[in-house]
């Protein structure tokens, strides 16, 4: 049964359902929480520098390969095409595809700094996501985008509106990841996706959705001084987390709203619209 959330996002495994759920963290990718709201990070600094280092190494491999078949094909001086030419030309072909998606990639793992932490607020039910702009799915990008690696958006969402998917890598290591598609009020008309938990092995691609459906109904399983930071260090949180990481004063504010009226005396004081 395909996916009830449309356009259905590429590897789609199954959809999640929202709920408390009994099962414990057994996760370090949450840094903190409090009565008000919990922050997860979305790529831990190992795998960060890890995969950084593999997709250099391929631009490197990609930019060679593309350099030595241009200079073979401009070299070849026959006017009948040989076998050798076809070679060279989808090796061409293929490297351009390939740089397409790994440039992007590269981007993603060198500017996310901190492991692009993500809010949820429990007392208003919104979310707070501050990421490289090359999280957001797109398989055809302008070519623009490639000039500006570090473009981020910073984003609010309404949790109701955000439902969970797990999407597979067509790997042999069958790593899975958790992502939120974010529909249309009321709808299961995608028009937004945000990652929560990339990269897992099957076993343990759940923890981090379970956690955070019990958090945001105040279901027991959720401890909130489970997190990296203990509850009373807020302060040192945001100062190492969040300060100089280009969040907005008034989403800074937010992220401790206990209701909405509160939220929207928050807006209004930065004249932010609603």
């Amino acid at each position: 049964m395909p996916s009830k959330y449309r356009p259905q996002i590429l590897g789609w495994f199954g959809d999640l359902d929202k709920g408390p759920y009994s099962a414990p963290l057994h996760d370090d990718r949450l840094i903190y929480a409090n009565d008000n709201y919990c922050a997860f990070i979305r790529q831990e600094r190992n795998d960060q520098i890890f995969y950084t280092c593999i997709y250099f190494i391929a631009i490197l491999f990609g930019v060679g390969i593309i350099i030595v078949s241009f200079w073979l094909i401009t070299l070849h001086d026959s006017s009948e095409i040989e076998f050798i030419d076809f070679v060279v030309i989808i090796c061409f072909t293929a490297c351009c595809i390939a740089m397409y998606y790994i440039i992007p990639e590269f981007y993603l793992n060198l500017f996310s700094r901190l492991g692009s932490p993500i809010i949820f607020n429990r007392k208003t039910s919104k979310v707070y996501v501050n990421e490289s702009y090359f999280f957001n799915f797109k398989i055809l990008r302008h070519p623009k985008v490639f000039l500006q690696p570090k473009k981020r958006r910073i984003q609010e969402y309404d949790w109701n509106d955000m439902h969970g998917v797990i999407i597979h890598n067509f790997s042999r290591n069958a790593l899975i990841s958790t992502v939120l598609m974010v529909c249309e009020p009321g709808t299961n008309q995608v028009i937004d996706h945000v990652m929560l938990d990339p990269i897992r092995p099957g076993a343990g691609s759940m923890f981090v959705w379970c956690w955070i459906n019990s958090f945001m109904v105040y279901y027991k399983s959720a401890d909130i001084d489970d997190g990296e930071y203990k509850t009373d260090e807020e302060a040192k949180f945001k100062e190492d987390m969040i300060e100089g990481e280009g969040w907005p004063e008034w989403m800074v504010e937010a992220f401790n709203a206990t209701s909405l009226e509160e939220l929207a005396a928050i807006k209004q004081k930065y004249n932010i619209k609603p």
